[in-house]
């Protein structure tokens, strides 16, 4: 939720702050880069202390970082805030997303890690109200709001049966030598780098084209609407089916999705494309979560680290994307980097599709005796 609350905030603080599309993506972009930096410190905390601990460090870190931010001043302090706000969020992500795949059923894991998804997206609902009530109450008052939120989630957590942590029979670099474990990654990275483009562009687009704090807060709550009621669905068809056709279309349909967000010329019709777009970008989540967390049983890789890997893909890619997305608009225009990043997922579509056959030619071949 106080990740995504920068969104409708950003073309205000970016007036009074005096930043520049780079400028704005680097204070975009900080929670992720403390997501990066704290992803497999996280993984490694979950196999060494379990996952309540993790997740009570995650929180404190949270409601620490959002305290600073509610009073901060400078753009330093803010990006500071945002970077100690994303390590929280790599130990709570992982722990509570490892808590989930220790306890759930083989068979029903992708529809609970799909649920655990739409709890978190609905939570990047509220980010954007919650952005645009700071602009009307002040940030002050607002973001002290997450003390309030950390104990009481604290609370919840140090109450619930935690499970035990399962013996590693492999160290955190197998997963670099485990096909699967990289796919994943992969898989994760790659909308993460779009969504860090889009979260940048898109509010100042919207603002351009005359749209109000609350039109971008309304904006992107349905934007996180539509993956929130995808994502159980695709964790559902995943477990059910696998997600080989889940990928390739995950892969191809943003091509064109970001192709559409170059049209619009009003606000209404850019607000109608970036949800739209959201929705696409994220289908890739959960075929991702599924591919770690099956590649880390194999090699025999504990689950916080699967989920640390996670943290450690979506942050990479989202932090290049923000940086390098905002700086090369603010050189060129914003087609440039959209249409890279279309490039990417033409290139990951064309490389699925390869491997795919391959896979099959050699599975029809004779037996040789």
């Amino acid at each position: 939720m106080f990740y995504a609350a920068i969104t409708p905030l950003l073309p205000t603080l970016a007036d009074q702050l005096g930043l520049g599309k780079n400028g704005a993506g680097v204070l975009t972009g900080a929670y992720a880069a403390g997501t990066l930096l704290g992803s497999l410190p996280a993984g490694w905390l979950i196999a060494r202390a379990g996952v309540r601990p993790t997740v009570l460090l995650g929180l404190t870190l949270m409601a620490a970082a959002g305290l600073a931010f509610a009073f901060a001043d400078t753009v330093v302090v803010l990006d500071a805030a945002r970077f100690v706000q994303g390590i929280g969020g790599a130990c709570s992500w992982a722990g509570g997303m490892a808590w989930i795949a220790q306890t759930a059923p083989r068979e029903r894991r992708g529809e609970l890690l799909g649920a655990a998804m739409s709890a978190a997206i609905f939570g990047v609902q509220l980010g954007p109200v919650v952005g645009a009530l700071a602009t009307a109450v002040g940030r002050e008052v607002t973001f002290s709001s997450t003390v309030a939120f950390g104990v009481a989630l604290a609370w919840f957590a140090s109450a619930t049966p935690a499970p035990r942590g399962v013996e590693a029979l492999a160290t955190p670099s197998s997963a670099l030598r485990s096909r699967l474990m990289l796919a994943g990654m992969w898989l994760t990275a790659l909308p993460a780098v779009a969504f860090g483009v889009l979260d940048v562009l898109a509010p100042l687009r919207l603002d351009a084209l005359g749209a109000s704090s609350l039109a971008l807060g309304v904006t992107f709550f349905a934007a996180a609407g539509v993956e929130a009621i995808l994502n159980p669905l695709v964790g559902r068809q995943t477990d059910r089916g696998g997600a080989r056709a889940i990928v390739r279309a995950g892969l191809i349909a943003p091509v064109v999705a970001l192709a559409l967000l170059q049209l619009p010329q009003t606000a209404l019709e850019m607000a109608v494309v970036v949800v739209l777009v959201s929705g696409l970008f994220g289908v890739l989540w959960v075929p991702a979560m599924a591919l770690l967390t099956d590649g880390a049983e194999r090699i025999g890789l504990d689950h916080g680290f699967a989920f640390a890997y996670f943290n450690l893909a979506w942050a990479a890619g989202f932090s290049l994307g923000s940086v390098a997305g905002g700086s090369l608009a603010e050189a060129t225009a914003d087609a440039v980097p959209y249409t890279a990043v279309a490039v990417l997922y033409a290139v990951s579509a064309l490389v699925a599709l390869v491997v795919s056959r391959g896979r099959l030619a050699q599975a029809s071949e004779p037996a040789r005796g």
